[in-house]
C-alpha cells in the first residue's frame, strides 16, 4: 500500500490518501479531515458533494461533470453563472437539493442520488454526518480555509476517483507559483507594500477576517500586500465603516459571493469614498472563474498572480491572460476565449480601475 501524507495545521496531524496495491481495481483508502478512514472497493463513479467549494474541485480533479451526482445549490449557482456553466452546460441537470441551506443532509434526495461517496464538512458534528452513514453511504469529511487543506482534500476526491495524478499536478503548480512569488516579493520593502482589505460581506452588513490562518492574508502577503484587518480576531467580523475608515486601506477586494455587490458600494458610501483606496480607484472586485477566485480552490494560483500585478505591476508582470488560458486547457480541457477572460476578470465593470488596463487583450 503507498500512502500520500500532507502536514494539516502543524507536525501533529497528517491527513492521507492510500491506495491498496499497484492497481487502481485494488481498493482506495482516505484518512480525511477528521482522521477517519474511508475505503472504496473501486474508484469512485458518483460523489455528491454537500460543501459549497467541492462541486467545481471535483469537476476539475476529474476534468468534468461524469462524476458529480449532486450538489450544494450555492455551489450550482456559481457554476451556472460562472464560465464552467457554459464549458459544461449539462451541470444544469445535476440535482441540487441534497442538503438544506444548513448543509444538514437531505437524505432522501441524496440517497437518490445514488452516490458512492458524500463529500462533507469535518467539524461540525454528529447532525451533519450521521444521517449520512446511517443511510449506508460513505461520507468524506473536509475541513476548509487554508492553501494546506484545499491541497488535501483536493488530494483526497482526485484519488477516490482514481486520478491522484491531477491533484499532484495541481499541487505542483501552486508550489511553482507561490515559490516564484515569494523570491519576487524579497524586492518589496515593507513601506512600498499596500494596505489589503478584503471584504467577505459588503452590502447588508460588513464583514472583514483577522490574519491568524485566513486564507486571503495568506494570498494578500504573498502579492506583496499587508492585511488592513489583521487585528481582528477571528473569521467574518462585523465591522463598521468608520472603522475601515480608521485602517483607511490602500486597496480593497469586494467579494464575489454577493452577486449584486459592485464598486459603488465603496465609491457612493459618503465615508468609505474618502479612503485612499477608493481616491486612488484601487477597488475591486474579485473575479469569478470556474469557482469564485477569493476562497481555495483549484484556480488559486490565478487568484495569486492577478493580485501581485494589481499591487505591484512592476515586480511581477505575470502574463495573466496566457497563464488563465493555459490553466483552464489542464483543468478542464477547455480553450478559454477573449470574452471568457474578460467576463471572469470583470472587465466591463472595472476595467478603468487603476492598474486594470493590463489584463486587457493586446
Amino acid at each position: 500500500m503507498s500512502c500520500f501524507k500532507f502536514p494539516l495545521g502543524g507536525v501533529v496531524a497528517l491527513a492521507s490518501v492510500c491506495l491498496s496495491g499497484s492497481s487502481l481495481a485494488e481498493p482506495i483508502s482516505i484518512i480525511d479531515h477528521e482522521n477517519r478512514t474511508i475505503t472504496l472497493n473501486k474508484p469512485a463513479e458518483r460523489i455528491a458533494s454537500i460543501p459549497i467549494p467541492m462541486a467545481s474541485t471535483i469537476i476539475a480533479m476529474d476534468g468534468g461533470t461524469s462524476k458529480l451526482a449532486g450538489m450544494n445549490p450555492t455551489a450550482k449557482s456559481a457554476i451556472m453563472q460562472g464560465i464552467l456553466g457554459k464549458i459544461f452546460p449539462e451541470a444544469q441537470n445535476i440535482p441540487s437539493d441534497i442538503t438544506a441551506p444548513n448543509f444538514i443532509p437531505n437524505v432522501e434526495e441524496l440517497a437518490a442520488t445514488n452516490p458512492n461517496l458524500v463529500v462533507q464538512w469535518a467539524g461540525r458534528g454528529a447532525d451533519y454526518v450521521d444521517p449520512i452513514t446511517n443511510a449506508g453511504l460513505n461520507a468524506l469529511l473536509i475541513s476548509y480555509g487554508t492553501e494546506e487543506k484545499a491541497r488535501q482534500y483536493q488530494s483526497m476526491v482526485a484519488t477516490a476517483m482514481g486520478k491522484p495524478e491531477r491533484a499532484e499536478a495541481n499541487t505542483r503548480w501552486r508550489e511553482e507559483v507561490a515559490t516564484e512569488m515569494a523570491d519576487k516579493a524579497k524586492a518589496i520593502t515593507e513601506t512600498d507594500k499596500p494596505r489589503v482589505l478584503y471584504l467577505l460581506r459588503a452590502l447588508e452588513s460588513m464583514k472583514a477576517s483577522g490574519a491568524k490562518g485566513n486564507y486571503n492574508t495568506f494570498y494578500i502577503e504573498l502579492a506583496g500586500g499587508l492585511s488592513a484587518s489583521a487585528d481582528l480576531e477571528g473569521n467574518g467580523v462585523t465591522i463598521s465603516p468608520e472603522q475601515i475608515a480608521e485602517w483607511n486601506p490602500d486597496v480593497i477586494l469586494l467579494n464575489s459571493f454577493e452577486a449584486d455587490l459592485d464598486l459603488e458600494r465603496i465609491h457612493d458610501d459618503p465615508i468609505l469614498s474618502l479612503t485612499n483606496a477608493a481616491q486612488d480607484g484601487r477597488v475591486y472586485k474579485m473575479p469569478l472563474g470556474g469557482y469564485r477566485w477569493d476562497p481555495p480552490n483549484q484556480e488559486s494560483p490565478l487568484t495569486w498572480m492577478w493580485l501581485a500585478n494589481l499591487l505591484h505591476p512592476q515586480v511581477f508582470q505575470y502574463d495573466l491572460r496566457a497563464e488563465m488560458k493555459d490553466a483552464y486547457q489542464k483543468l478542464y480541457g477547455y480553450d478559454l476565449t477573449e470574452q471568457d477572460i474578460d467576463d471572469i476578470l470583470r472587465l466591463n465593470t472595472q476595467g478603468e480601475t487603476a492598474n486594470y488596463a493590463q489584463f486587457r487583450a493586446q
